[in-house]
């Protein structure tokens, strides 16, 4: 059974490529519809940097490799802070970025957490999303922005991510935008197609 009810806790899932955009557009939506935004990256960088965390070495080997954590970290990671945001700052609107990444994610998610309503894909060439991450690079202190992790995300990304946004189109529950434009005209899609889907 679900820990959370999908009638009043809304989820959205925030999917696209390494450097595709989420974080950026994720931000403005909760400016504009005091959303929640929970990254599930963050999650596991914060997790594995705090004292004492159990999974914070296994965490560390995976992100340097590139390869997904296993699902149960992050499903725990998850819940944890929906259930903080539920109690101690009132909100039940979630976006969830860079996450379900991949089948068993998605299914374990929407069965034991809560059923999603729809996921923002923001669909981007991996010939853009390559320049925004080297850009980023030289700011972000991140160990994987770097040419060989970011392709290894890439690859991971397709193999593993797209699979899950195509289970989704299956049962008419995906959103997609691209995301080669400018930040603003691509968030004008992003907000336009919210609003269909909350209102």
């Amino acid at each position: 059974m679900a820990s959370f009810d999908s009638s009043q806790v809304l989820v959205i899932f925030v999917l696209g490529g390494p450097g595709a955009g989420k974080g950026t557009q994720c931000g403005r939506l909760v400016e504009d519809y005091s959303f929640c935004h929970l990254s599930a990256g963050d999650l596991l960088r914060a997790e594995q940097a705090r004292e004492g965390s159990e999974a914070g070495e296994l965490i560390k080997s995976f992100i340097r490799e590139g390869r997904i954590v296993p699902s149960y970290v992050t499903l725990n990671l998850l819940k944890n802070a929906m259930d903080d945001a539920i109690t101690h700052r009132n909100t039940t609107r979630f976006l969830i970025d860079g996450f379900p990444r991949q089948m068993d994610q998605a299914l374990s998610f929407d069965e034991h957490i809560c059923n999603s309503r729809f996921v923002l894909y923001l669909n981007c060439p991996e010939s853009t999303m390559e320049e925004r991450l080297l850009k980023r690079s030289q700011t972000s202190g991140r160990d994987d922005d770097n040419v060989e992790s970011i392709r290894k995300r890439f690859a991971t990304f397709i193999n593993t991510s797209m699979p899950v946004i195509e289970h989704y189109q299956k049962m008419d529950k995906v959103v997609q935008v691209d995301c080669t434009a400018s930040v603003d005209d691509v968030y004008a899609r992003v907000k336009e197609a919210v609003n269909k889907q909350i209102s």
